[in-house]
């Protein structure tokens, strides 16, 4: 039995030049672009969160889960936001904007409705249920402040998963034959 041995040997740590992968290496580059600028994206974006949040000099009152604290992170945000929707129903009997009527009688000074010329109830708009307007624009403003935490922090973990991922494409076009 005759065995043929194989006198070229290939070496796999580093190629000629002309036969690298020109994709591996853009393929590289645009991760690594887009990795950078979307970690700047993501630092840029809790950055100016945190910048407004201390310029609205919010502090969460005594009863909020997290008790005055400087609203400035995304806990305290929501911590705000649940303690003004704890103290809106607390002031409108457990009612929600949509389960209260638009208009209730007017009440005098003696606690009695209000009635006009034929005897009927004098209606006036329910401030109870126009306070929940202030309610609903505040936490959704707070609520808006922590996902925008939240998407600054999902922008710089893929940026940094496609940095990563671009030093891996270089690293595998460094050691790649390519025939």
């Amino acid at each position: 039995m005759t065995a043929i041995v194989d006198t070229e040997t290939i070496s796999t740590t580093e190629a000629p030049a002309f036969k690298k992968s020109r994709v591996l290496l853009i393929a590289g580059i645009l991760a690594m672009v887009v990795g950078f600028g979307a970690m700047a994206g993501g630092a840029f974006g809790a950055w100016y969160t945190w910048d407004q949040a201390v310029a609205q000099d919010i502090v969460t009152p005594d009863d909020a889960v997290i008790p005055e604290t400087p609203v400035r992170g995304p806990f305290t945000m929501w911590a705000q936001a649940d303690i003004i929707t704890h103290h809106q129903l607390d002031s409108t009997d457990g009612l929600y904007y949509s389960q209260m009527e638009r208009v209730v009688p007017q009440i005098d000074d003696n606690g009695s409705v209000v009635l006009d010329e034929n005897g009927e109830a004098v209606m006036v708009p329910n401030e109870a249920r126009a306070s929940w307007i202030n309610a609903t624009a505040l936490t959704t403003v707070l609520n808006l402040g922590v996902m925008a935490y939240a998407l600054a922090a999902f922008a710089f973990v893929v940026g940094l998963t496609l940095v990563f991922t671009g030093y891996v494409f270089f690293h595998i076009r460094r050691r790649a034959v390519i025939l």
